[in-house]
């Protein structure tokens, strides 16, 4: 696993983020360094797909990336298929890099821009791990109600996400306690400020509030918050 210095160069402008080579390359490295919980979010997604996978159905990780989500849902004992999709195809190929004769179930991987919409046929779980904030917002209600629409009756999403709070001052202390975990994580100031500059147009998040009105508004029966900490909220929606 690659160590993530993407940022360290403190020369020159910051671009945009991007999901290209140089960030699959060190993609793991930078979710273990930057995502509070990291593995716990992922052994809560797990269990919660195993509570609504069925039988002949398909799992599907929207936002794949290397694959490291499809790598822990391959433990779910239904009988299901692993459908990773993304938008990048160096994600896509260090995805299969990661898991190409390594998982029991069978699985494939599609790339697919979530702008221009979404197809998740025969779903009972749909998983969208930090993915829906990448998306832009105008398309997003759309992207849900697709989601909602693959899933069979009963179905679950998966949905965890980067988000405001609803007090300003809140959410000023929120992203100080974040940046402190990121610098207890090895990151430098200069990483943690030259990461937030690219992000600034690509990242957009939501106030969970949003996020669960957003998804009652396409029609989700059952919306609840399974995980929450400072800026960083995982929710499960049920069909």
């Amino acid at each position: 696993m690659g160590i993530d210095k993407i940022f360290a160069d403190s020369n020159g402008r910051t671009a945009d983020f991007t999901f290209g080579e140089e960030t699959a390359a060190v993609f793991d490295d930078m979710l273990s360094r930057s995502v509070p919980f990291y593995d716990e979010i992922q052994r809560m997604i797990v269990e919660l797909t195993r509570d609504f996978a069925v039988d002949g159905t398909a799992i599907y990780d929207v936002g794949c990336s290397t694959g490291h989500t499809l790598r822990v849902l391959d433990a779910v004992p239904q009988d299901v298929r692993l459908v990773g999709i993304d938008n990048s195809e160096a994600m896509l190929a260090k995805a299969e890099e990661n898991l190409a004769g390594s998982l029991r179930h069978p699985y494939s991987l599609i790339c697919s821009d979530l702008n221009q919409g979404l197809r998740v046929p025969d779903a009972s779980v749909v998983v969208m791990c930090l993915t829906l904030q990448f998306v832009r917002p105008l398309y997003r209600e759309r992207l849900i109600a697709e989601v909602r629409e693959g899933l069979r009756d009963f179905g679950a999403l998966l949905l965890i996400e980067k988000v405001l709070a609803e007090e300003s001052t809140l959410n000023r202390l929120y992203i100080e306690h974040y940046y402190e975990f990121k610098k207890r994580n090895g990151y430098s100031e200069i990483e943690i400020s030259r990461k937030r500059e690219a992000l600034e147009n690509v990242l957009i998040p939501y106030r969970q509030k949003e996020n669960e009105e957003l998804l009652r508004h396409v029609g989700f029966r059952a919306v609840d918050v399974f995980f929450k900490w400072y800026n960083f909220a995982g929710i499960i929606a049920l069909k």
